[in-house]
């Protein structure tokens, strides 16, 4: 998989606000917020453990396989170390 991004990253930061010659403290901390997601969006992308986890999910077999499970399945956490206790004698 690869990533391009298009644009400047701090494009928002930079932008002139239209309408005033002053920008307001809320469209400053807009600007601020939607910087910051970028940011963490872009650091996601660009992690190796997010892509292979991204690529696993995206992965038609493994939604088939969530598809099916089904809340019968589910054990409580005292079941489960009983039943490891009882496979680990």
């Amino acid at each position: 998989m690869h990533i391009t991004t298009i644009g400047n990253a701090n494009a928002t930061a930079n932008a002139p606000v239209r309408g005033s010659s002053a920008p307001s403290a809320e469209s400053a901390r807009i600007r601020s917020d939607v910087d910051a997601a970028r940011n963490t969006a872009l650091s996601a992308l660009n992690n190796d453990r997010f892509r292979v986890m991204l690529e696993q999910i995206s992965d038609p077999g493994a939604s088939g396989a969530l598809m099916t499970m089904s809340a019968e399945n589910v054990v409580d956490f005292n079941t489960a170390l009983s039943r490891y206790a009882e496979n680990s004698k």
